[in-house]
């Protein structure tokens, strides 16, 4: 074999490996969320699996544009709220160790967390998954080909659209959450 055929050879054999890392990360990363009910709980451990930040710590920076994305007939529907009911609107990137790991937009019933609770998110940059975690909450997604409220930035890898339940089963969230290349990027 030539020289230049050799490197060829070896150009493919470095991208098909560097193609099973990621498909590998990209499994090791869809278990990890699939093992919590709280996407902030799964990326601080894979924050701190991925070495990103040890330990793990996921900050959430509000961005100001949440009711672009209006809340729909469907997104009432997901929570189980009639037309009258309010419906707040979160549109967080989620971030640790100054990597954003998530573009997620929230719409929540403000009726179904504690005074408290509605304080922390109007207030805070902490995570809803963090805010909500004393009501117990459970993740259940919605049903493969059931569109999503919002779309996703080009960059996505991974989207999941969940209604986030009280541990009565009475829904309190519909997220969509938009996960980047970031979570699955050589380290």
């Amino acid at each position: 074999m030539s020289v230049r055929g050799g490197l060829a050879a070896a150009a493919l054999v470095a991208v098909a490996l560097g193609g099973c890392t990621q498909t590998a990360a990209m499994a090791e990363f869809r278990a990890t969320l699939a093992r919590h009910d709280s996407a902030t709980v799964a990326l601080e451990e894979w924050c701190g699996q991925r070495a990103i930040l040890v330990p793990g710590h996921v900050l959430a920076t509000v961005q100001d544009d949440a009711d672009r994305v209006p809340v729909t007939a469907g997104i009432r529907a997901a929570l189980g709220v009639a037309s009258a009911e309010p419906v707040r609107a979160r549109h967080v990137l989620l971030s640790c160790g100054g990597v954003v790991l998530s573009d997620a937009r929230n719409w929540y019933v403000p009726a179904r967390l504690t005074p408290a609770m509605n304080t922390l998110l109007d207030t805070t940059q902490a995570p809803f998954g963090k805010v909500v975690a004393p009501l117990g909450p459970h993740r259940q997604p919605l049903p493969p080909g059931m569109a999503s409220p919002a779309p996703c930035p080009a960059a996505t890898i991974h989207h999941v659209t969940a209604v986030l339940r009280r541990n009565d089963g009475q829904p309190i969230s519909l997220v969509s959450e938009c996960y980047t290349r970031a979570n699955t990027a050589a380290r």
